[in-house]
């Protein structure tokens, strides 16, 4: 195994229990990074409010009990807000940085460019006096206006180069930096935290791919690394039953509720393991030995389907 300085890390947000999906997308990351030398770490993104005060230790428990490890403490993204701050004055003295009072019915409302993708925003706002910023501020109040990253016209939409999905590109908007309530949104804090953590590889859901030029864009303005320094993967998701997103609502989903069925973390470990292509039909594994077995070309580019806790020994 090839040591490197880097890290590899997986980043919940602490709104509940993990389920089967975001433990496989764990394990995978942690397969990742332990595979090729790297350390890995812990993020917990709790900048929204979250509804389970109890969650983020619940989801490290859970973590620990399929096997996963990682050096040095969980962070808190809540106490990175300096450094979010920082980035976003640095982004503001280059004139990067706008206020925008759009909701999101105003920005679904108004007309866009002919390709734009639904939900983009038309720049309302970009190029407004000082004057009208001051009175959109008084229509708007108490309610406090977003503050929104002026693309660069020269930017574009950069493509990377995805470990599990090829070449990907995605379409960029002056996407928000900051939400009126004042919690910064989730592209500018997740930059700057993997940059400030010595994050070098990130191993998601798919789900985020789209985010990601936004993201690679924020890299450059603010001179962090960012590919091919910086290596993504985005894998499949889990699906439920009905072909949809793998969610609570499709019952015994997450390691309490498939424990009070008796099925142990081991179960767990072995089934996703074998959804990886790391171990055979009924087989039990270590997770150790996840870590020996693993090869990033072998993991399955599909989805797979959740076979329900009844076939999830043998399946």
């Amino acid at each position: 195994m090839m040591g490197t300085s880097g890290a590899g890390r997986y980043a919940p947000s602490p709104s509940g229990d993990l389920h089967i999906g975001n433990l496989r997308t764990a394990l995978l990351a942690w397969c990742f990074a332990r595979a090729t030398g790297r350390r890995f770490l812990m993020r917990i993104e709790d900048l929204d409010r979250a509804r389970d005060a109890g969650a983020a230790t619940r989801q490290l428990e859970d973590l620990s009990r399929i096997g996963i490890d990682w050096d040095g403490e969980a962070v808190l993204q809540s106490t990175l807000g300096a450094d979010h701050d920082a980035a976003i004055e640095r982004l503001r003295a280059a004139g990067l940085v706008y206020e925008c009072t759009c909701t999101r019915a105003d920005i679904l409302a108004a007309p866009t460019a002919p390709h734009a993708p639904p939900g983009a925003y038309p720049g309302t706002c970009r190029n407004r006096s000082d004057a009208d910023r001051a009175r959109e501020r008084e229509r708007i109040a108490p309610r406090r206006p977003a503050l929104r990253l002026r693309v660069p016209g020269e930017t574009g939409a950069p493509e990377f180069s995805d470990r599990m999905m090829g070449r990907v590109a995605g379409d960029i908007d002056d996407f928000v930096l900051r939400r009126g309530d004042g919690t910064v949104a989730y592209n500018l804090a997740v930059v700057v935290d993997d940059a400030s953590m010595g994050v070098d590889q990130i191993v998601r859901g798919d789900d985020l791919a789209s985010s990601t030029p936004r993201q690679i864009v924020l890299q450059r303005l603010l001179e962090l690394p960012s590919p091919p320094a910086v290596e993504y993967a985005h894998a499949p998701l889990v699906l439920g039953p009905t072909g949809a997103r793998l969610a609570k609502r499709d019952g015994a989903v997450t390691l309490s509720d498939l424990r009070a069925d008796g099925i142990t973390a081991a179960d767990v470990r072995s089934a996703l393991a074998q959804s990886l292509h790391l171990a055979a039909p009924g087989e039990r594994v270590t997770a150790d030995a996840l870590v020996e077995r693993f090869d990033p070309d072998a993991v399955p580019r599909t989805p797979w389907t959740w076979p329900g806790p009844e076939k999830l020994v043998t399946s």
